[in-house]
């Protein structure tokens, strides 16, 4: 184990870095001359979600389009840089959702749903992101109680049509669609009319605390 080891590990790295960022500029001009294809590794940043685990999922990404001279600037002008959604997806997208659902006996576990179209990109410093232009209250994306084993979403959210393969807490991959999309059910432009806000525990009835606390008026527990 590591208390045991020479605590060797990573020593050779961190002097390539010792030196400033010539070794690294080096690798990078000898990827330009030789490879043809470039991959990026990509992690998430697990710290921000309240699930329990400090461990990031990490993710090989392909890079595609342009030479590779024009990849690997795009992948170096990234380095230790956060992506944000917004640069990658759009509303009414239709994406893919690559997830490990649970199995049930002879149904086994599957992993690709394809064509899913985005409702909604909604962000996290938004404190009404769940209104629309139909339902004017000021509410979040958070259900009351939060989601049922998940919790409070503080960060940018997706919404999608349908179900989402997966359990609660699992990392989800969503890819863009590999195909043109012709249909007009893939083409149409998304107006929401309303988000349900009430508990998902139970039976819910009340869309923001402020109503349920004007509807039950004061309780025992408030004095």
């Amino acid at each position: 184990n590591w208390y045991r080891s020479k605590k060797k590990a990573f020593t050779k790295y961190a002097k390539q870095h010792a030196n400033g960022a010539k070794p690294v500029l080096r690798e990078l001009e000898r990827i330009k001359k030789y490879c043809s294809v470039v991959r990026v590794i990509a992690h998430t940043q697990v710290r921000k979600l309240k699930i329990g685990q400090k461990k990031a999922h990490v993710m090989e990404i392909q890079l595609n389009g342009g030479s590779v001279a024009d990849k690997v600037k795009f992948a170096y002008e990234h380095f230790e840089k956060t992506v944000d959604i917004n640069s990658v997806l759009e509303q009414d997208e239709m994406i893919d959702v690559i997830a490990v659902t649970k199995g049930h006996g002879f149904e086994g576990v599957h992993r690709t749903e394809v064509n899913k179209k985005i409702y909604r990109i909604g962000k996290g410093e938004d404190k009404s992101n769940a209104k629309t232009e139909y339902d004017l209250t000021e509410k979040a994306i958070t259900p009351l109680g939060g989601f049922p084993h998940y919790g409070i979403v503080n960060e940018d959210y997706v919404m999608i049509k349908g179900c989402c393969a997966g359990t609660k807490k699992r990392v989800v991959t969503l890819r863009k669609s590999l195909l043109v999309h012709t249909k007009r059910s893939a083409l149409e432009n998304v107006q929401l009319k309303f988000i349900d806000t009430s508990s998902k525990f139970g039976h819910g009835r009340f869309q923001t605390r402020e109503e349920r606390e004007q509807f039950q008026g004061t309780l025992k527990k408030d004095l």
